[in-house]
């Protein structure tokens, strides 16, 4: 399962801040969404961005974000369970937004994609998290037959 970081949904709505990587997550998202998982705080910190630098927030924030909470994608409230591990990735130094993504990772047993390479490289030794920027996680790069991309 891959839990999606606000980074890289705020790319796919502002034109400055676009990337192929987070392009080509989002095409997994849209043909496997129940592979993906955002932590609630997902919904309040791309509607926060995006209502402070898109020219039209209201539209962008309706048509490139709200379709994929509804359309299958894992939206995991804040439980004990999630403050508790997200508690130990705190006491690594990541702020508590951050590590709410990686403890939803290790809930999930997934990986956090995430743009953020500061903190990427705090917890990197745990193994729920890849940086994206720099090229995609193999089980993101097959389509939905399985196999990689041509």
């Amino acid at each position: 399962m891959w839990v999606l970081d606000a980074s890289v949904a705020l790319r796919w709505v502002l034109e400055e801040e676009a990337h192929p990587d987070a392009r080509h997550v989002l095409e997994r998202l849209i043909e496997r969404p129940a592979q993906f998982a955002v932590p609630e705080l997902f919904t309040f910190e791309t509607y926060s961005v995006i209502c402070r630098v898109h020219p039209h927030p209201t539209r962008a924030y309706r048509s490139a974000i709200l379709p994929h909470l509804v359309g299958g994608m894992l939206r995991y409230p804040m439980t004990e369970e999630l403050a508790d591990l997200a508690f130990d990735f705190v006491d690594m130094g990541l702020t508590g937004y951050d590590a709410t993504y990686a403890a939803l990772a290790r809930i999930v047993r997934g990986r956090w994609l995430t743009f953020d390479a500061a903190a990427h490289r705090r917890i990197d030794s745990q193994g729920v998290s890849f940086l994206l920027g720099r090229g995609l996680p193999g089980g993101l790069l097959e389509d939905v037959s399985g196999s990689a991309p041509k």
